[in-house]
């Protein structure tokens, strides 16, 4: 998306097109439209923790971001609806590439490990993931007058609420997996 560093160029649909008088901006459907892409992998990879044999603590923790995150998704494409835009689906985080996202390789490394070596990959990978929101939601807030019409603020803060603690979190269960 061009405009929104931490993000590939990507083309989620038709050119964006903001009204006269609008409250938000195009950094803002930007955003919408990038979250959603990178939401849906964030499932992909939380999905996987059940059958790869996820110590308890992880696959809680990989259950509550599934959980979390598939409403948030069905918020923003309900948010660009009604604004007129663009809403992708789950599906178009496999034509998009930003900023905390998982390589092909990477996914493949995930979904090919199992036990002790799924917690390490998910939560290292999941960090990073986390890591890229907060910096996408940093690259909104830094675009004039975007992240100002209240249903994009809350959100993108509420973005930062959740992925800064679930990192803690994740930090925490690092510590306490086994030696490599």
């Amino acid at each position: 998306m061009a405009g929104m560093s931490g993000m590939d160029h990507m083309n989620m649909g038709p050119e964006i097109v903001i009204p006269a008088g609008a409250i938000y901006t195009k950094a803002d459907v930007e955003f919408m439209q990038g979250m959603i892409a990178h939401h849906a992998q964030a499932v992909v990879m939380s999905r996987l923790a059940d059958s790869h044999g996820a110590n308890p603590q992880v696959l809680k923790l990989s259950k509550k971001i599934d959980q979390s995150q598939i409403p948030e998704i069905h918020i923003m494409q309900q948010w660009l609806e009604r604004n007129n835009q663009f809403a992708p689906d789950t599906a178009s985080w496999h034509h998009v590439r930003m900023e905390g996202m998982l390589t092909d390789e990477q996914l493949t490394q995930l979904a090919n490990s199992k036990g002790v070596d799924f917690d390490r990959a998910y939560l290292t990978f999941m960090i990073m993931h986390h890591a890229g929101a907060l910096k996408m939601v940093d690259d909104l807030f830094m675009s004039p007058r975007a992240g100002q019409e209240v249903d994009v603020s809350v959100f993108a803060n509420d973005v930062v609420t959740a992925q800064t603690s679930e990192i803690g979190i994740m930090r925490g269960l690092m510590a306490k997996l086994p030696p490599k």
